[in-house]
């Protein structure tokens, strides 16, 4: 009776225990958080972008993208003048002046007072360096005591010239500038001498007489010459100092290296030319 009541016990108190510890695992189970990927909350726009993005230092300074550069600014690395093109056309250059001569001490007992004409070209490296080609025609008068060695009335003298002249530009950024400027080449010199004579004229409708000059002797010689001087240049137009026209004055000191001459021109008396012909041109015109 006893032992029969003992294994009851016993097996009570086994299904018991049975019990007890499913229900523990159970609540185990259920108190255990799950992760479901579908479920799980997507980031926020302000959390993506942080994240993606690397994270910056407080002390770091934020980095400053450099200014474009102004149209005079990227001027003044090409030699000053502001906006330079590179096409062929624009170093293109031209000039075209006329003005007085005067002479040097030495040479008005031979040459007076008189005009020119220039007409250049060229290659303009950059706003300050130019290479001109240029052509210029002097006419002066000849002094009276010249004139009546030889007999004659009147006379002149003529010089044509071809030459190489470099110009340096020692302002180009600037509106008004100065500049220095000379070369040499070849140079022709022809001296006339004059006597007035009868002549018809006529004018549509109406004819009449009077006089002109005749050149009834001359001389002439061809050699090399030289000349240096400067001037002054007024741009014009141009916003950032890119206007290519100038207006220009200047001055130089002309050497032609004519010989020494004692001749009688054409059957007229004898006269004499002393060395070298030196002339101050005074030129005003426009360059571009």
């Amino acid at each position: 009776m006893s032992s029969l009541r003992w294994m009851s016990l016993m097996r009570n108190a086994t299904i018991l225990s049975a019990t007890v510890a499913c229900a523990v695992g159970l609540a185990s189970a259920q108190s255990a958080p799950s992760y479901n990927p579908s479920s799980a909350p997507a980031p926020s726009a302000s959390e993506s972008s942080s994240a993606a993005m690397p994270l910056v230092a407080e002390n770091d300074a934020a980095p400053v993208l450099p200014a474009a550069p102004s149209p005079a600014a990227a001027g003044a690395g090409q030699g000053g003048g502001g906006y330079q093109s590179h096409s062929l056309t624009s170093h293109l250059a031209i000039e075209v002046g006329g003005g007085v001569n005067a002479p040097s001490s030495e040479s008005s007992k031979y040459i007076t007072w008189g005009g020119n004409f220039t007409l250049g070209g060229g290659y303009k490296f950059n706003n300050r360096f130019t290479v001109l080609a240029e052509y210029q025609f002097i006419d002066d008068k000849l002094p009276g005591a010249f004139i009546a060695q030889t007999g004659a009335q009147g006379g002149n003298a003529h010089i044509w010239s071809f030459t190489l002249a470099p110009v340096v530009d020692l302002m180009p950024t600037h509106t008004n500038s100065v500049y220095v400027t000379g070369g040499g080449g070849f140079y022709r010199k022809v001296t006339n001498f004059t006597n007035p004579q009868a002549t018809q004229y006529c004018y549509y409708f109406y004819c009449g007489y009077g006089t002109t000059n005749v050149v009834v002797g001359h001389f002439s010689s061809n050699q090399g010459g030289w000349n240096i001087g400067g001037g002054f240049t007024h741009r014009l137009g141009g916003m950032y100092g890119e206007g290519r026209m100038k207006l220009f004055a200047e001055a130089r000191y002309l050497e032609v290296l004519s010989p020494a001459l004692t001749t009688n021109p054409n059957g007229l008396g004898t006269t004499t030319v002393g060395k070298d012909t030196k002339v101050i041109p005074v030129t005003f015109g426009i360059r571009w």
